[in-house]
């Protein structure tokens, strides 16, 4: 068997720097805190995140009230017209179960858009949450149709 001899590589380990050791050290006297102030008094250690020195924090001075539309946004997964015409051939139906077969969608939580970027020479038949009007103009103009779920396509007032 061998005899490996392990070693570290030039430059890994460094020594720790030895502050407070006299002037001609280089770290003497404030040993690198500098002079005065917070930082520099012993034990000290910024409280939390968000202190601003005593200062009333940002995230107190603001309001926190109001509605929030977070918890009932919906989101989409967004795919362009080129992304069908490389993916599907003429006469395919573009719905939620062919984009996964096609390995482009995996969330069954998204909803799904498609918007009208590139170009498109195949009739598809897209049954989807939405449709972008340059999408639609786009899909139409090839031959193809356009089907928006009943769902998503409700407008709030």
């Amino acid at each position: 068997m061998a005899d490996f001899i392990l070693t570290a590589p030039e430059g890994a380990n460094k020594k720790p720097k030895r502050v407070g050791r006299g002037s001609s050290s280089g770290l003497g006297t404030t040993a690198g805190k500098g002079n005065k102030g917070q930082q520099s008094r012993s034990g000290s250690a910024v409280p939390y995140v968000g202190f601003e020195g005593g200062q009333m924090p940002l995230y107190r001075r603001i309001a926190h009230r109001g509605f929030s539309n977070y918890p009932f946004r919906k989101e989409y997964l967004c795919f362009n017209v080129k992304d069908l015409e490389r993916k599907f051939s003429s006469g395919d139906t573009v719905t939620r179960e062919t984009l996964v077969e096609k390995g482009l969608v995996k969330s069954k939580k998204l909803g799904i858009k498609i918007l009208g970027d590139g170009e498109l020479t195949k009739s598809l038949t897209v049954k989807v949450d939405k449709v972008s009007a340059s999408a639609k103009a786009k899909i139409e103009k090839a031959g193809g149709s356009v089907v928006v779920s009943e769902a998503s396509s409700d407008k709030a007032n």
